[in-house]
């Protein structure tokens, strides 16, 4: 019987002449994209591939079809949608569209879904118009809080009575999520043709995943929690993290090479990696680089790799934050930033997190109260890992800083379920523009409350408030200030980076039903006769 493709064909890197396409089927079988193949791994009795395309000329934009043992399975008979196509890197404006935090589906109260917007209109455009690259910032699944349709299904494999309840615990709940959320067809064909990276984020594994060690601590003691971390590095390595890399680290990855290489199931070899990147988180990077021409996007993981000893924590090693200083460096026009989590939140908050990572110290009821406030209030952002955000804004400002500065360091984030941006300056000029752009949800429930609570963040009097409360508990001043430009709004949105040469400017488009309005057009550059 002939092989089935249940998944994709998902557009991963493209370089000057290779791309990268990922795909899952139904059995094993040779996937062939542009007459290049590979066959399939098997995983946990899921089946792969990730063709890695050679001989694109640059600059071009090729149609391509998806053929599993030579039987065409893509592009779908009859689709009225462009032909999917891979387009490598030319002249001319380049886009990225950004955004995080989206359920599949029509659930009530959460509105329309602006990447299905997007793609609807994207499919009507002409393909000069089409974005280069999709940054998705976390939250791709949710593992926690599944559909109501998911839970339907998971009530037929087990007792959603039991603990952990309507939850996902292993690798077949987390490629059911995966298959419900990329199936859609307009996103499937936006997925086929927009060359997409991606990072995990919170609810990729399970809310607060790794806020603190005493979080960790209190997770481990959940008789079902190791399958279920097991399995979410597991499901994130073969659905996320292996397209975000380009053909030369695929060549170098050890673990691709064993998993591919490996006659049967490879589940166990996944697993082994698996425990070992939770229980030692400098085992494994899934941070990552991205190069458009001299646009540079630096993905920094900020989940999976945190050092959570109290007085010492950190958002990742400090070996890996060495990787992220080294790579920042280089001739580039534009540094893009990807953090699923904001740098840059309103000083009340910020100062407030870094009140609270102080507190949660302390011995005693005060450093037990301050922990369970940093669970409850979601205290986890760069400002409550405060050596790190520091490190961070040294790192910006000696990038910002240099003769051959960038024109702009862009810091790209989700995670909060609302739209804002801010400008950061230092104590001194620097070369470059910097700012924080937010986008989330794309698709998912935003209260009220949170877009008031933001904006009484953002007031004045409560920011000095905090600010003496900071001092008087002995945090330092931040190397970095910064004012908020535009939000904080609600409503499910994406966003742009768009760039030519080194003019840059971002754009917010917010979901009205089937359509996108633009809610804001943001200059992130100095024009030029400035």
């Amino acid at each position: 019987m002939t092989a089935q493709l249940l998944l994709g064909p998902l557009l991963r890197h493209v370089g000057e002449t290779t791309a990268t396409v990922w795909v899952e089927t139904d059995s094993s079988c040779e996937v062939d994209v542009l007459g290049s193949t590979a066959r399939t791994f098997e995983v946990y009795g899921h089946h792969y591939a990730l063709v890695v395309v050679h001989g694109l000329r640059p600059g071009a934009s090729t149609p391509y079809e998806v053929r599993l043992d030579g039987e065409l399975v893509w592009p779908e008979p009859g689709s009225a949608l462009p032909a999917c196509r891979i387009r490598t890197l030319g002249a001319g404006t380049f886009r990225l569209v950004f955004g995080s935090c989206r359920r599949p589906g029509h659930e009530r109260g959460i509105g329309s879904d602006a990447l299905i917007a997007y793609a609807r209109r994207m499919a009507e455009f002409d393909e000069s118009e089409w974005p280069e690259a999709l940054l998705l910032l976390g939250d791709q699944v949710y593992a926690d809080e599944p559909t109501a349709e998911a839970k339907e299904w998971l009530a037929t494999r087990r007792d959603l009575r039991r603990p952990p309840g309507a939850e996902v615990t292993d690798f077949d709940e987390y490629a059911h999520l995966y298959y419900e959320s990329w199936t859609e067809p307009l996103l499937r064909w936006l997925l086929s043709t927009v060359p997409t990276s991606m990072i995990f984020d919170d609810h990729d594994v399970r809310d607060d995943w790794n806020t603190s060690r005493a979080w960790r601590e209190q997770m481990s003691k959940k008789p079902w929690w190791p399958e279920r971390i097991r399995d979410a590095l597991v499901s994130y390595w073969v659905y996320q993290h292996l397209g975000n890399l380009g053909p030369d680290e695929l060549a170098d990855d050890e673990v691709f090479k064993a998993v591919t290489g490996h006659d049967g199931d490879a589940a166990p070899l996944l697993r082994e990696f698996a425990q070992r990147a939770d229980a030692d988180s400098t085992s494994v990077r899934w941070s990552y680089r991205r190069d458009f021409g001299r646009i540079r996007l630096l993905m920094i993981d900020t989940r999976a790799g945190r050092m959570l000893e109290p007085g010492d924590r950190s958002m990742v090693d400090d070996d890996e934050f060495t990787w992220i200083e080294d790579n920042a460096e280089g001739e580039i026009d534009h540094l893009l930033l990807g953090s699923s989590l904001p740098w840059l939140l309103p000083h009340s908050i910020s100062d407030g997190e870094s009140i609270n990572e102080r507190a949660c110290d302390e011995p005693g009821l005060r450093g037990r109260w301050a922990e369970m406030l940093r669970q409850v209030l979601d205290m986890e952002h760069w400002a409550a890992f405060r050596r790190s955000f520091d490190r961070l804004a040294r790192l910006i400002r000696r990038v910002a800083s240099r003769r051959d500065a960038p024109a702009s360091v862009t810091v790209l984030s989700g995670d909060v379920h609302h739209h804002y941006a801010a400008e950061a300056t230092f104590g001194e000029p620097v070369r470059s523009r910097v700012h924080q752009l937010t986008c989330s949800p794309v698709h998912n429930e935003a209260p009220a409350y949170i877009a008031w609570g933001f904006r009484i963040a953002w007031w004045r009097p409560l920011a000095a408030v905090m600010r003496r409360w900071a001092r008087r508990v002995g945090v330092a001043p931040a190397d970095v200030d910064w004012q908020r430009v535009w939000g904080p709004h609600l409503p499910n949105a994406v966003a742009t980076v768009e760039i030519d040469g080194r003019e840059s400017r971002a754009i917010y488009e917010r979901a009205e039903g089937d359509e996108l309005v633009t809610a804001a057009r943001l200059p992130l550059t100095t024009p030029p006769d400035r």
